[in-house]
């Protein structure tokens, strides 16, 4: 159970920082690396939805999100 918690942390994780560089990006005016960015923190964001989900319905503590 411990791992799943952690890898939903670190996909979160990336999903911030992906999302931190698509503003980044976004400011410089670079709208198509910033779109690049912006898919990947919602990729990142799934994943760690779906981890953080299995994990809590592995310990029986949360029947659902």
């Amino acid at each position: 159970m411990h791992e799943s918690h952690r890898q939903a942390a670190e996909q979160h994780e990336l999903a911030a920082r992906a999302h931190r560089t698509a503003a980044e990006h976004n400011e410089k005016g670079d709208n198509p690396t910033s779109n690049w960015h912006s898919e990947r923190a919602l990729d990142n964001a799934d994943h760690a939805y779906k981890l953080a989900r299995d994990a809590h319905n592995k310990s029986g503590r949360v029947e659902s999100l």
